[in-house]
């Protein structure tokens, strides 16, 4: 005697296979995220919701990374106190129409780089908003994160408390 086949069953195993699909897509983006909330714990939202003072929570690794706008483009910034510079790649300099300036060289825990001086017109970091900034054009730096430096940080008042950066422009007030 033969066996009949259920009619459904084909259909049914489409259905789980498109279900186990669906299980791993939404497991890669929620675990995607993840990933880029722990390298980058200051997204830009998060900062803008936040008032005169700034504070910034480290990622794993112990660094202060946050998003950013250079003259109106998004750019990922790194905190870097040793940094005398806001310091960026040439790629990102020639999106943003830089000009540049005089040859320096840099000396770098690599070792010496040419770079090129250059002036931002508007860096913007949450609430805090600089302007004429002071920054260096030069190869060899990560062309998917700006070095934060002295020449933008040396106008705030910084502290460090645990995992965290408190940033304050001198003169405003926390917001309430």
């Amino acid at each position: 005697m033969e066996q009949q086949q259920n009619p459904h069953r084909r259909s049914g195993i489409i259905m789980l296979a498109i279900a186990w699909m669906l299980v791993f897509g939404l497991a890669y983006w929620y675990f995607s995220g993840w990933e880029q909330r722990q390298l980058n714990p200051n997204p830009q939202a998060l900062l803008e919701q936040q008032g005169g003072e700034l504070v910034l929570k480290h990622n794993r690794a112990g660094h202060y990374v946050a998003d950013g706008e250079i003259n109106g483009a998004k750019v990922t910034f790194l905190v870097d106190t040793g940094a005398t510079q806001v310091a960026l790649a040439p790629q990102l300099g020639r999106r943003l129409g830089l000009k540049l300036g005089a040859p320096i060289t840099l000396n770098t825990a690599n070792g010496s780089v040419t770079g090129y001086l250059t002036r931002l017109a508007e860096v913007r970091l949450g609430p805090i908003a600089m302007h004429d900034v002071g920054a260096v054009v030069s190869e060899g730096m990560d062309q998917q994160t700006v070095l934060l430096g002295m020449s933008f940080l040396r106008r705030l008042e910084f502290t460090q408390r645990g995992e965290y950066l408190i940033l304050k422009q001198p003169g405003l007030s926390p917001a309430h």
